[in-house]
Protein backbone atom coordinates (compact mmCIF):
# COMPACT_ATOMS: atom_id res chain seq x y z
CA UNK A 1 0.00 0.00 0.00
CA UNK A 2 1.54 3.53 -0.95
CA UNK A 3 0.61 6.82 0.89
CA UNK A 4 0.75 9.94 -0.58
CA UNK A 5 0.26 13.32 1.25
CA UNK A 6 0.30 16.75 -0.91
CA UNK A 7 1.36 20.14 0.62
CA UNK A 8 0.55 23.49 -1.46
CA UNK A 9 2.80 26.28 -0.64
CA UNK A 10 2.44 30.21 -0.95
CA UNK A 11 3.48 32.91 0.73
CA UNK A 12 1.70 35.87 2.72
CA UNK A 13 1.40 38.35 -0.39
CA UNK A 14 -0.54 41.07 1.46
CA UNK A 15 2.31 41.49 4.17
CA UNK A 16 5.88 40.48 1.97
CA UNK A 17 4.14 40.97 -1.45
CA UNK A 18 4.98 37.49 -2.05
CA UNK A 19 5.06 35.09 -5.14
CA UNK A 20 6.55 32.17 -3.64
CA UNK A 21 4.55 29.16 -4.41
CA UNK A 22 4.79 25.46 -4.97
CA UNK A 23 3.69 22.07 -4.14
CA UNK A 24 5.30 19.08 -2.72
CA UNK A 25 4.11 16.13 -2.55
CA UNK A 26 5.30 12.78 -0.18
CA UNK A 27 4.99 8.79 -0.78
CA UNK A 28 5.31 6.43 1.66
CA UNK A 29 4.82 2.74 0.64
CA UNK A 30 5.36 1.51 4.36
CA UNK A 31 9.22 1.22 4.05
CA UNK A 32 12.14 3.11 5.32
CA UNK A 33 11.75 6.00 3.55
CA UNK A 34 9.68 8.30 2.48
CA UNK A 35 10.09 10.47 -1.03
CA UNK A 36 9.37 13.76 -1.35
CA UNK A 37 9.33 15.39 -4.45
CA UNK A 38 8.56 19.42 -5.36
CA UNK A 39 8.81 22.22 -7.37
CA UNK A 40 8.43 25.58 -5.52
CA UNK A 41 8.98 29.10 -7.65
CA UNK A 42 9.67 32.78 -7.15
CA UNK A 43 12.61 32.10 -4.41
CA UNK A 44 15.62 33.87 -4.69
CA UNK A 45 18.57 32.07 -6.64
CA UNK A 46 20.53 29.83 -4.03
CA UNK A 47 19.57 27.74 -0.89
CA UNK A 48 16.58 27.59 1.55
CA UNK A 49 15.97 25.13 4.14
CA UNK A 50 12.90 23.54 4.38
CA UNK A 51 11.45 22.13 7.48
CA UNK A 52 7.83 20.36 8.68
CA UNK A 53 6.51 22.51 12.16
CA UNK A 54 4.39 21.02 14.48
CA UNK A 55 1.26 22.38 14.14
CA UNK A 56 -1.20 22.94 11.23
CA UNK A 57 -2.61 26.26 11.79
CA UNK A 58 -1.71 28.79 9.55
CA UNK A 59 -4.06 31.37 10.58
CA UNK A 60 -1.21 33.81 11.02
CA UNK A 61 1.23 32.69 8.80
CA UNK A 62 3.68 29.63 9.61
CA UNK A 63 4.41 31.83 12.78
CA UNK A 64 1.33 30.01 14.35
CA UNK A 65 2.54 26.50 13.67
CA UNK A 66 4.75 26.05 16.10
CA UNK A 67 7.99 25.17 16.38
CA UNK A 68 10.07 22.65 14.12
CA UNK A 69 8.15 19.01 14.38
CA UNK A 70 10.67 17.48 17.33
CA UNK A 71 9.13 14.61 19.46
CA UNK A 72 12.11 13.15 20.17
CA UNK A 73 13.74 16.64 21.33
CA UNK A 74 16.87 16.42 19.77
CA UNK A 75 18.98 19.61 18.81
CA UNK A 76 18.93 20.71 14.94
CA UNK A 77 20.19 18.90 11.90
CA UNK A 78 20.78 18.09 8.82
CA UNK A 79 19.04 15.35 7.27
CA UNK A 80 21.29 12.26 7.29
CA UNK A 81 22.37 13.34 11.04
CA UNK A 82 21.57 11.27 14.22
CA UNK A 83 20.46 14.51 16.05
CA UNK A 84 18.13 15.95 14.62
CA UNK A 85 14.16 17.06 14.48
CA UNK A 86 11.93 14.90 12.93
CA UNK A 87 11.22 17.81 10.91
CA UNK A 88 14.20 18.89 9.81
CA UNK A 89 14.41 17.84 6.08
CA UNK A 90 17.48 20.40 4.63
CA UNK A 91 17.99 22.10 2.13
CA UNK A 92 16.92 22.67 -1.66
CA UNK A 93 18.44 25.03 -4.24
CA UNK A 94 16.54 27.52 -6.77
CA UNK A 95 18.32 28.36 -10.01
CA UNK A 96 18.82 31.75 -11.10
CA UNK A 97 15.16 31.54 -12.55
CA UNK A 98 13.92 31.51 -8.81
CA UNK A 99 12.59 27.90 -9.37
CA UNK A 100 13.87 24.66 -6.88
CA UNK A 101 12.84 21.32 -8.26
CA UNK A 102 13.96 18.67 -6.19
CA UNK A 103 13.50 15.14 -4.66
CA UNK A 104 14.88 13.71 -1.62
CA UNK A 105 14.14 10.86 0.55
CA UNK A 106 13.74 10.96 4.43
CA UNK A 107 13.92 8.09 6.99
CA UNK A 108 12.06 9.60 9.56
CA UNK A 109 8.99 11.47 8.78
CA UNK A 110 5.55 8.75 7.94
CA UNK A 111 2.62 9.53 6.63
CA UNK A 112 0.83 7.34 9.30
CA UNK A 113 1.59 6.19 13.00
CA UNK A 114 4.41 7.75 15.02
CA UNK A 115 6.37 10.63 13.09
CA UNK A 116 3.09 11.56 10.98
CA UNK A 117 3.65 14.48 9.07
CA UNK A 118 -0.14 15.05 7.97
CA UNK A 119 -1.40 18.06 9.35
CA UNK A 120 1.37 19.62 9.82
CA UNK A 121 3.13 22.86 8.25
CA UNK A 122 5.55 22.54 5.68
CA UNK A 123 7.71 25.65 5.27
CA UNK A 124 10.65 26.77 3.23
CA UNK A 125 12.97 29.33 4.45
CA UNK A 126 14.57 32.32 3.25
CA UNK A 127 17.89 31.50 3.38
CA UNK A 128 19.79 28.23 3.77
CA UNK A 129 19.81 26.41 6.67
CA UNK A 130 22.92 25.60 8.43
CA UNK A 131 22.04 22.10 9.38
CA UNK A 132 22.77 23.16 13.31
CA UNK A 133 26.40 23.44 12.50
CA UNK A 134 26.95 26.74 13.09
CA UNK A 135 27.82 27.56 17.04
CA UNK A 136 25.16 29.75 17.74
CA UNK A 137 21.58 28.74 19.75
CA UNK A 138 19.64 30.06 16.51
CA UNK A 139 21.74 27.17 14.83
CA UNK A 140 20.92 24.62 17.32
CA UNK A 141 17.23 24.96 17.49
CA UNK A 142 16.37 26.52 13.34
CA UNK A 143 19.93 26.28 11.55
CA UNK A 144 19.92 30.27 11.06
CA UNK A 145 17.74 29.63 7.89
CA UNK A 146 15.62 33.41 8.52
CA UNK A 147 12.10 33.38 7.96
CA UNK A 148 9.53 31.36 5.39
CA UNK A 149 8.86 33.25 2.15
CA UNK A 150 5.97 29.81 1.63
CA UNK A 151 4.31 27.15 3.58
CA UNK A 152 1.27 24.81 3.56
CA UNK A 153 -0.93 22.61 5.16
CA UNK A 154 0.23 18.59 4.78
CA UNK A 155 -2.88 16.88 3.75
CA UNK A 156 -3.85 12.82 2.56
CA UNK A 157 -3.54 12.59 -0.78
CA UNK A 158 -4.33 8.93 -1.40
CA UNK A 159 -4.22 5.79 1.28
Amino acid sequence: MIATGTCFMRGDEVERDSSVRGIVTFEWDETEEVVIKGTIEGLKPGKHGLYILTLGNISNGYSSSGMHYNPCEKKHGGPQDDERHVGDLGNIEAGDDGVAKFEMHDRLIRLAGNYSIIGRTLVVTENEDDLGKGENEGSITGGNAGKGVAWGIIGIANK
